[in-house]
């Protein structure tokens, strides 16, 4: 199986369109059939713990306490394939509307320049349900995603991953993430924050109930302010981020750290590394086939999840072995595949 798994990552890497069993088959002209690969795909499980199985011992090589722990989601967009309890409708934030497809909650371990995802879940809404308002069929979760990044941080406490600070975006800047975060594993967060959460100023103000939303503040940017969150025993540092947009406009940005002896320069340049994350999902989106897959099921679209992940993985070690970034690997893959296809051709004129 380690042999099979092997040479389908290779090969999604290697791919620039639709990764088949057929197609497999051909590029290795019948050495592996595409029974052989389909069988892989069905039968096989491959799972998170076995994601860790397979990175632990280069986790082991980088790990340090100064490392931390990225949480993000992602959404495979799918439009075409038959919905079913992984491949359905999921909110996505960033289009401002529900789209078609897998949504993924990947925990990425970050040391210095190097990335490895430590673990994934694959959102499941298997409970269908009819909609009072729109009388349509709609699907939902046994689990929340907060529910599933604590239990992944668990796994990784089991695990023994090192790490100082977990970071995230603002939709999992819960109330419970952050007291499990700071109490029950005694790790730090950094995250992002939105505006409307209501905070006091003092520990007077939050006995007497007296909390204000964070966008009504008078928060210096650049700077950090110790609040009380609504919700929350202990107290945070608040930092407000002002920038400039692609379209000119001004952004804001405003983050919640539990470790409340950094200065605003740590707490941006550490929270910096979450975009990390973002490249990972381009990455998997863009390098290695995550949505080119035509699998059918649930088990063999699982599989194909986890090998596109696995082969991200394979990327980022080429990265470090040659000192370049996964992009650039699959574009170099990219002409010399064009260069043998050049020849080919040359040959065939002759």
């Amino acid at each position: 199986m380690n042999k099979l798994l092997d040479i389908y990552t290779d090969y999604i890497i290697s791919s620039f369109d639709q990764t088949t069993a057929t197609n497999l088959s051909r590029l290795l002209e019948g050495e592996i059939s595409h029974d052989q690969v389909t069988r892989f795909l069905s039968q096989s499980y491959f799972s998170s713990s076995y994601l860790w199985l397979s990175v632990k011992s280069v986790v082991r090589d980088i790990q340090n306490n100064d490392g931390v722990l990225i949480f993000d989601d992602t959404i495979v967009e799918k439009p075409y394939t038959n919905e079913n309890d992984i491949i359905n409708w999921h909110y996505d934030h960033s289009k401002g509307r529900s789209v078609k497809g897998i949504n993924i909650l990947n925990a990425m371990y970050n040391v210095e320049d190097v990335n490895i995802p430590v673990a994934f879940e694959i959102i499941n809404k298997p409970i269908q349900y009819s909609d009072i308002k729109t009388r349509k069929v709609k699907r939902c979760s046994e689990v929340t995603k907060n529910d599933l990044l604590i239990q992944m941080l668990k796994t990784s406490e089991q695990n023994k991953l090192p790490y100082s600070y977990v970071l995230t975006d603002s939709w999992y800047a819960s109330v419970n993430n952050m007291k499990e975060i700071k109490l029950n594993f005694e790790k730090d967060f950094i995250m992002a924050i939105k505006s409307n959460r209501l905070v006091a100023l003092s520990l007077e103000d939050k006995r007497q109930g007296r909390f204000a939303r964070i966008d009504e503040l008078n928060l210096e940017p650049d700077t950090t302010q110790l609040v009380y969150l609504k919700g929350l025993d202990f107290s945070v540092l608040l930092t407000k981020q002002v920038f400039k947009n692609k379209d000119e406009s001004e952004g804001i940005l405003y983050l919640v750290c539990s470790d409340i002896e950094l200065t605003y320069d740590q707490i941006t340049t550490i929270y910096q590394k979450r975009w990390n994350v973002e490249v990972f999902h381009k990455s998997i989106k863009s390098n290695t086939s995550i949505a080119k897959s035509p699998t059918k099921t649930k088990r063999t679209q699982s599989n194909h999840i986890f090998a596109s992940i696995y082969a991200a993985f394979k990327l980022e070690l080429l990265k470090l072995k040659h000192n370049t970034n996964h992009f650039a690997l699959k574009t170099k893959l990219y002409l010399k595949a064009l260069q043998a296809s050049f020849a080919e051709l040359q040959n065939l004129s002759a």
